[in-house]
Parts: structure tokens; sequence; C-alpha cells
């Protein structure tokens, strides 16, 4: 019970932190013909594409998210939103999906993410109705292309972006937070996976991003490739500070009190969360890579 306690207090800090520091943008905004990005109060943001088959959700996030974007969706058309497309596994990202089952839609996940979900119960969350595996798949509704792209170990289980290539627009969840340093002690990242599927992200064919936290002047309206290759610069710069400090002969165990990366600390929380995500570089390099687990493509 105390860990409990301990980790909805780690939690509730976080959430306060970002509260007094997420751009204030909320409601729903078009960014391309058909395509709608919506926050219910700055601090996740989905998507949906109203197709002529119906409208397709990007992550349900929880429910209080999830009803409000049903109003805004339907204050936009008045087609039915047929499926609710979730990225990962979290409890945080993926909850809320009770609301679109009773609109009638379908939920997908990878199956990875599937499993830890159906193995993770959460008062919020329901089982998506279907699933699919491997690393890629092509979904058509009407005249709308959807890819899914799973790269394998990064965050959480089963992460999927999702590329809509004749908008060239990607929704991206958690791997990307513009101008934000990594949240706390960076949990559920395998850093060299996270590395390695960013630079996979870069080279899909694609200009515009939706991100699911975005620290940015105007949230709503994405970023783009730009904002993606400063989250890689922000990683490979935390390691390569890490293990300069270590070629000076710096005690590790002093090292995330000392490093320092002046490029970022106008980042939000720089002061309060660097540190902790030196920690994790250091348990990483010394321990090796976690989470981990055999990924099936």
């Amino acid at each position: 019970m105390r860990k409990l306690r301990i980790f909805i207090g780690l939690f509730i800090a976080y959430f306060a932190f970002i509260s007094t520091t997420q751009a204030e943008e909320s409601g729903v905004v078009k960014i391309a013909d058909n395509i709608y990005t919506f926050s219910q109060s700055g601090e996740y943001i989905s998507m949906f594409a109203v197709t002529d088959d119906g409208v397709i959700v990007f992550e349900t996030v929880n429910t209080p998210h999830a009803k409000a974007m049903v109003e805004a969706i339907k204050s936009v058309t008045d087609k039915p939103i047929i499926w609710a497309l979730q990225t990962h596994n979290h409890w945080d990202h993926s909850s809320g999906g009770q609301v679109f089952l009773n609109e009638g839609t379908k939920i997908l996940a990878h199956e990875d993410a599937a499993a830890w979900i159906k193995a993770n119960p959460y008062p919020d969350m329901v089982n998506p109705t279907d699933t699919w595996s491997g690393a890629r798949k092509d979904l058509i509704f009407g005249d709308m292309k959807v890819e899914l792209h799973f790269l394998g170990l990064n965050h959480g289980t089963g992460m999927t972006v999702f590329v809509l290539p004749q908008q060239r627009i990607a929704y991206i969840a958690d791997l990307v937070t513009p101008n934000r340093v990594v949240f706390a002690v960076v949990p559920d990242f395998n850093p060299r996976e996270w590395e390695r599927s960013l630079g996979e992200i870069l080279e899909l064919d694609f200009d515009r991003a939706v991100f699911s936290h975005n620290e940015a002047e105007n949230p709503l309206q994405g970023g783009g490739k730009a904002e993606i290759q400063s989250q890689l610069e922000f990683i490979q710069d935390l390691r390569a500070g890490f293990y300069a400090e270590l070629q000076k002969g710096t005690n590790p165990m002093q090292i995330p009190k000392v490093l320092k990366l002046p490029k970022y600390e106008n980042w939000v929380g720089y002061d309060q969360w660097l540190e902790m995500n030196v920690w994790r570089i250091l348990s990483d390099e010394f321990m090796g890579p976690y989470p981990w687990y055999e990924v099936k493509n």
C-alpha cells in the first residue's frame, strides 16, 4: 500500500507540474482536409480523420477525454465513429475505450499491447475488440489509407506509429514530446531502442506529425521531423555527456548531479527531470537495456 501511495503521489506531482507548463490549447483544430486534432485540457492530444466510411480516432486516452472528443467529432460530422486506434499499452493513453464501444466503435491495438492490457486490467480500460500483428499493416477506410508501423521495443509494448500517406501526416505518442526533456526517471523506455526507432521514424514518408504531448507554442498544430530530430539528439547528447564525464574520471554516482546540457536548458522539465534522465542512462549503460522482450515481426 505504501508503494502504491508513493506511485500515486509521483503521478499527482507529474500532472500538477505539466498543468502549469503545458501550452494552454484545447478543443478541436482542423489541420488538413478531413483531419483534426483534439485536446480536452492540453495535456493529451488525439487526432481524428473523417473518411467516406466514417470517423477514425487516434488515441482514446481516458473517459473524460474520450467523451469530450466524441462531442467534438459530432460537432464536425454526423458520420459514425467506426474505429479507435490505440498506440500502445499504457493506461494513460489506452483508457476510455468504453466511451467508443458505446458508440458502436471498434478498438484496434497491436497484439503485444493487447496482451499487456488483458494481463493488467485497469478500471477505465477495456480490451481492444481487434488486434494486429507484425511490423507493418495498411488499413483502407473509404478514400483514406492509414499505415501502421510497429518499430519494436522503444516505449511500452506494441507502440504503433500511424502515417496517413496521402495527407503526409503522422500520429506519434510518447516517443516525441517537443520542447520537453524526458519524463522523470524515463519509465518503460528502452533508450537505445528508442534511438533506433526515432531514426526509423525519420525515414518514414510524412511531413507533419501530431504528438500526443507537445510543449510547443501551438501544440494542436503538431510539428514535423525537426521535432523528432531534436528528440533524438537529446537522447544522444544525454548519453554522450554521460560518457564524457566518465572519461574525465567523474564518479559514476556523481554524474547525474554534475552533468548539464545547456542546449536544452529552456526545455520544460530541465531543472526537475534532467538528473533523473541521467540516472536512467547510467542504469542502462551499467546493467543493460530494459525493458526487453522478444519481438516477433
